[in-house]
């Protein structure tokens, strides 16, 4: 990636870091007990930031910050079907 400001290294960090948040968060909330729809606003609210960050504070990852906010949007309509219809929890 000669091109960007970003080295291979940094990029793989920069794409393994949210998958390291999600896996914490979803730790917490198993540990904790913590209602599945707050589990996944939490996660869906991490990967926004996320996004944000990819775009303004670091060499603009446009392509990756696309990939959070759709993970993101993805995230809040789970968390909404699973507090609207709790029974239809599939995991």
């Amino acid at each position: 990636m000669s091109h960007l400001d970003v080295d291979i290294i940094d990029f793989l960090l920069l794409t393994i870091y949210p998958v390291v948040a999600l896996f914490i968060i979803e730790m917490i909330g198993r540990a904790a007990k913590i209602s599945s729809w707050i589990k996944l606003v939490v996660q869906g609210i991490v990967m926004l930031g996320f996004g944000i960050a990819y775009i303004t504070l670091i060499t603009p990852h446009w392509l990756t910050s696309i990939v959070m906010f759709a993970l993101a949007f993805v995230l809040f309509y789970q968390a909404r079907r699973i507090k609207i219809q709790p029974t239809k929890l599939k995991y």
